[in-house]
């Protein structure tokens, strides 16, 4: 099973495979407790409604792969540029294909491992 890192090169891969592990709590230990997330273009969500909208979306056992494009830390704040395509299926079971290029900023915890604070999937769309 996956594990929080405190390399943020490994943190995409990891996140990946949480991801398609279909495991909800353990996706979510990737994300800071305000985390932003902007899974639609234009619609920030956070707390409950971000983990909610999440929840809702593994039902669809949704698979993806990711490939950071570019890194850049300093500090405790990283930010991922990263290559992405889910393959899921739509609302009537026909199958989706998803694709975009992320920005994604990570922050280091006191607990020493990265977590996303602003997931944006359609960042550069």
């Amino acid at each position: 099973m996956s594990q929080l890192t405190d390399n943020v090169e490994k943190h995409t891969a990891m996140y990946v495979e949480a991801f398609n592990s279909g495991d909800f709590e353990t996706v979510e230990s990737f994300y800071t407790e305000e985390a932003v997330a902007v899974w639609e273009p234009g619609k920030p969500l956070t707390g409950d409604a971000r983990r909610e909208y999440q929840r809702e979306f593994f039902k669809s056992a949704p698979k993806m792969t990711a490939v950071p494009r570019q890194t850049f830390v300093t500090g405790d704040t990283a930010l991922l540029i990263v290559d992405w395509t889910i393959d899921t299926v739509d609302a009537d079971g026909k199958p989706e294909h998803l694709e975009g290029v992320g920005v994604d900023v990570l922050r280091l915890g006191e607990d020493n491992v990265w977590r996303y604070a602003i997931d944006d999937p359609y960042g550069q769309g």
